[in-house]
């Protein structure tokens, strides 16, 4: 039986590269090259790669990029992309807790949940962490972004009457004790038929992708705000953050 993650992207590349959550790759693309000092010798591994929005303007700039995703339908779009941008990436069709490219990259990034956080459990997400670290080479880095636990575990208290909470995710069902939220949605896909899912996502605490990623094998990390399309190392996390950009040292 599928997951929900892969019936949701068997048919909805076109459609997600229209979704709002997807609208701040420049910006965040800008970041990354802060990050590696715009060093074009910088060989970079995309999990998770969608359709390739990063990995594509990565390899306009000047890099060299391999995405990996486990959707064939979501690479179909990213090589389509890729053709249409008159640029090289190399698109893999690879499972995100199965993959080692043996310390071949020296950036990892896994932007927009990009497989970890939507594995149905705390084990496969950090296979995902501990598989990065491992194609990562010494001194290399991970970026990447994922649910914030501090944001559900804040709106379980009754919210203020003026409140504008119209985006926040359905948490009716947030569990306590897993800090999964399982809900369902509804959404249609490219050729327009409804898809009815149900979905279970796993946000993270700060101090639980510390110690993630310190048993992964990553040195040192460090933890951010997240804010669509303008990463920066000056937003302090806090409870308004959906996700939390993350920051890892090989």
């Amino acid at each position: 039986m599928s997951k929900w993650y892969e019936d949701l992207f068997t048919n909805y590349a076109r459609t997600y590269d229209n979704e709002v959550y997807v609208q701040g790759t420049s910006g965040e693309v800008d970041f990354i090259e802060q990050e590696i000092k715009c060093d074009k010798t910088t060989a970079i591994l995309d999990i998770g790669c969608g359709t390739g929005r990063h990995s594509i303007e990565l390899a306009r700039r000047g890099y060299n990029v391999t995405g990996i995703d486990l959707s064939e339908s979501q690479l179909v779009r990213a090589r389509e992309k890729a053709v249409a941008a008159g640029v090289q990436v190399d698109f893999i069709r690879q499972d995100a807790r199965d993959f080692n490219f043996d310390t071949s990259f020296d950036l990892a990034i896994m932007i927009c949940e990009g497989a970890f956080s939507l594995m149905e459990t705390d084990e496969m997400n950090y296979r995902i962490l501990q598989n990065a670290a491992d194609s990562l080479k010494a001194g290399g880095k991970l970026i990447f972004t994922n649910l914030n636990g501090l944001y559900p575990l804040a709106r379980l208290r009754p919210l203020p009457k003026d409140a504008t909470e119209s985006l926040m995710p359905d948490l009716s069902n947030f569990d306590l004790l897993t800090l999964r939220n399982h809900s369902s949605i509804t959404l249609v896909d490219d050729s327009g038929q409804e898809m009815n899912l149900k979905y279970d996502e796993r946000y993270y605490l700060p101090s639980e992708i510390t110690w993630y990623l310190k048993g992964a094998g990553f040195a040192r990390s460090e933890i951010f705000g997240c804010k669509l399309g303008a990463f920066s190392r000056s937003d302090k996390l806090t409870a308004d953050d959906f996700e939390m950009l993350v920051i890892a040292e090989k």
